[in-house]
């Protein structure tokens, strides 16, 4: 989303009251996607027109900037796009089949509008149903995985309190199943949703599929998370849930596709680089190859494989022998 300069600052003078750690630099370059030389002026603005704005000591070589509650309070402004977007939000979950966390949005919703004064509300009420409306998210049609929301709500539990939990986990064929005791430690969202976590006798994490764990059981035994482990650093390796080898991958999209191609971001570390008859070729490092077959061919004929050779041999002409996904 492209804001304004004044748009951005206020944003920013909101963050930075909300932070109650105070925003570093590669905080400020990350919420707003701008480069360091313009999160240092950014931050630098807020510190002119805010001059109650400090820097918060931490004892660390990291320096961190802090308001004061209440300072930018006059700028929090609630909109119908602010609401908008928790409601489309929301529909968004629900489409995933992610009930509990549709909920607990729509809950935030009800809260803020508690805030809002009659008279404001009114004025923004037809413009959120018209924003709703047009996104239509709701309403799209196409497969989603079957999750019970008594399974997040007890996995959930289990993560903020660091409590075990066993499950039954059935086979891909679904036709048997094993009881498992894990250590739960987060989810992961996208195609199919996994839960992340660290069975007994296991030293590393694994992916368990949301729809395929029932009769979920809270433990009385509890865990001690790893204090140096990162979700974000686990899958930062790989294209999707499978755990390979990180290899070094080129994709060219054809010039057809290549508008499209730019709008994606397939790996946190790609690269992107446009030939000159209108060609893209995207770089990036992960494993996953087989997941990465399995989006490819959502291209058709418009990309084509440089490396690795392993992923090449993936593509069209042995689709048929594909295994499933997990």
């Amino acid at each position: 989303m492209r804001y304004s300069r004044a748009e951005r600052l206020i944003q920013l003078a909101l963050e930075m009251q909300a932070a109650r750690g105070g925003l570093t630099i590669a905080d400020i370059e990350e919420k707003f996607d701008v480069s360091r030389r313009t999160a240092i002026r950014m931050r630098d603005a807020v510190m002119r027109a805010f001059p109650n704005a400090t820097e918060v000591p931490t004892g660390e070589r990291t320096k961190r900037w802090r308001l004061s509650p209440g300072v930018a309070q006059s700028f929090a402004e609630i909109t119908s796009d602010d609401l908008a977007s928790i409601e489309i939000a929301a529909a968004a979950m629900e489409r995933a089949n992610l009930p509990v966390h549709s909920q607990d949005l729509r809950g935030v919703a009800a809260k803020i509008r508690n805030l809002i004064e009659g008279g404001a509300l009114n004025h923004i009420e037809p413009d959120l149903e018209a924003l709703t409306e047009a996104e239509g998210l709701a309403h799209r049609a196409g497969p989603r995985p079957h999750i019970s929301p008594s399974i997040f709500d007890g996995l959930r539990t289990a993560i903020k309190s660091c409590r075990k939990v066993s499950f039954d986990y059935a086979s891909r064929s679904g036709r048997s199943s094993t009881r498992r005791t894990v250590a739960p430690l987060g989810f992961l969202y996208g195609h199919r949703h996994y839960l992340v976590a660290l069975q007994e006798g296991a030293t590393k994490p694994k992916f368990f599929s949301l729809p395929s764990i029932s009769k979920l059981k809270l433990e009385t035994d509890g865990f001690e998370r790893d204090p140096g482990f990162s979700l974000k650093e686990f899958v930062s390796h790989s294209f999707g849930v499978f755990e390979e080898a990180p290899l070094d991958v080129v994709w060219r999209f054809s010039s057809e596709a290549a508008p499209l191609a730019r709008t994606f971001v397939f790996h946190h570390s790609q690269s992107v680089e446009e030939e000159a008859d209108g060609k893209l070729i995207v770089r990036f490092r992960a494993g996953g190859l087989l997941e990465m077959a399995w989006h490819l061919m959502s291209w058709g004929d418009q990309v084509e494989v440089i490396k690795p050779a392993a992923l090449r041999d993936l593509m069209p002409e042995k689709a048929q022998s594909w295994p499933a996904l997990p």
